[in-house]
């Protein structure tokens, strides 16, 4: 029995202390070539990748236009810059025109004088001095410069003070030729980083459905909605607060208890008769109003003209050249980009805001609108879309300011 027993433990039948061993060993070997089967399958035949949802369509294209805006203020700098730089250049290549206009009439002058020594016989060493390409050795020894008359010396004079002055003048122009290289490298960078950006973005719609385009598009109302909802708020508690002045301006004329209330109205009937004209923190005065007039109406003229960055019109503008182009018809000169104008007024609050004041938006202070009042601006505000009234509240406010 031990015998047999010894037999079966290493024969064809696979027992181990009586156990079959062979299926374990057949489900082992179908195990690992399935796993083979579907790691080749895997490979073979990659996942698609997840298409991104609407919604994160729509914030990487705000994104890219944000971006977009932003290269554009650097390009609007850089061109400002570079045009400074060009007419640099130009006055300071005409000046050293000029000043070697006046070096060669002043060589000529000498060269008469050389001329006339020669003839008298007297030319020697100062004929010299005078047609030397640098005479200044020459002219610090005191024995050659006792030998010229008055009018020498002040001719040799001359000519010296224009050497160096056109020596100095045709340093300044290389330098101010190598500044204006730099700034036409910066404009192109800035150019292609716009171009860029726009470029993306346009590639992401191109590829939604027209059925996406149409969600997407409802997705944009819903959030101008929000905003308008926003805007209707600042415009109630502007409202509000106006008619609370207006009324506590009222008691105080009929009750007469505004101290100095006829000096506010320019007038002298009594007390209590002035017309409160100091409407308090946030008001602007008569000649603010005017010009703002002036650029709401610039502004709302403008209305249906395209974006296009880099523009100031008067066909088309970005962001900033509407905002300079409205602010020069009330006789207020504003710098070019958003970064130099939000420096050029006063900062106000949202609250104290008045209707032409400037809106600023974005951390880097990218994109600019005029306040119309009732929270509602005026703005070009991006590629593919044209010159419109908005809420303030589209896009996050940076700050607010009145330029004059």
């Amino acid at each position: 029995m031990a015998g047999t027993a010894g037999t079966g433990g290493t024969g064809g039948t696979g027992r181990t202390g009586g156990i079959r061993t062979a299926p374990a060993v057949g489900i082992t070997t179908a195990a690992l070539t399935s796993v083979a089967l579907l790691s080749h399958s895997a490979q073979a035949a990659p996942s698609a990748p997840v298409k991104p949802s609407l919604e994160e369509v729509r914030k990487k294209v705000d994104d890219l236009y944000h971006q977009a805006g932003a290269a554009t203020q650097k390009y609007n700098a850089a061109k400002e810059k570079t045009e400074k730089q060009r007419k640099k250049a130009d006055r300071l290549l005409d000046d050293v025109a000029r000043r070697a206009d006046r070096l060669n009439e002043a060589r000529q002058e000498l060269g008469s004088f050389a001329a006339a020594q020669y003839r008298t016989g007297t030319a020697s060493h100062t004929a010299t001095t005078m047609l030397a390409e640098d005479p200044q050795g020459f002219f610090d020894q005191n024995h050659l410069a006792d030998r010229l008359t008055e009018r020498q010396k002040k001719t040799v004079d001359a000519y010296r003070t224009q050497q160096a002055s056109a020596t100095k003048q045709r340093t300044e122009a290389t330098r101010s030729l190598e500044k204006l290289g730099d700034s036409r490298d910066d404009l192109r960078t800035s150019k292609r980083t716009v171009q860029k950006k726009l470029g993306e973005a346009r590639e992401l719609l191109s590829e939604l459905t027209a059925g996406e385009k149409a969600r997407l598009a409802a997705i944009e109302r819903a959030k101008e909605r929000e905003a308008e909802h926003e805007a209707e708020e600042l415009a109630r508690k502007e409202r509000q607060e106006k008619d609370q002045g207006a009324g506590q301006q009222g008691a105080d004329s009929g009750s007469g208890s505004s101290p100095g209330s006829d000096i506010r109205s320019g007038s002298n009937t009594g007390p209590g008769s002035g017309s409160g004209a100091d409407s308090g923190p946030g008001s602007t005065d008569g000649s603010y109003a005017t010009k703002a007039a002036k650029v709401i109406d610039f502004a709302e003229a403008q209305i249906g003209k395209p974006y296009v960055w880099g523009a100031t019109g008067p066909d088309s503008y970005d962001c900033s050249g509407l905002t300079q182009d409205a602010w020069k018809a009330a006789g207020i000169t504003l710098p070019r980009t958003t970064w130099d104008q939000v420096k050029a007024g006063t900062t106000v609050s949202t609250a104290d805001a008045e209707p032409g004041d400037l809106v600023f938006f974005y951390d880097d202070i990218s994109h600019v609108g005029i306040y119309i009042g009732d929270g509602k601006m005026i703005h070009a505000p991006k590629p593919g879309a044209k010159v419109r009234v908005e809420s303030i509240y589209n896009m996050p406010i940076h700050s607010m300011a009145r330029p004059a």
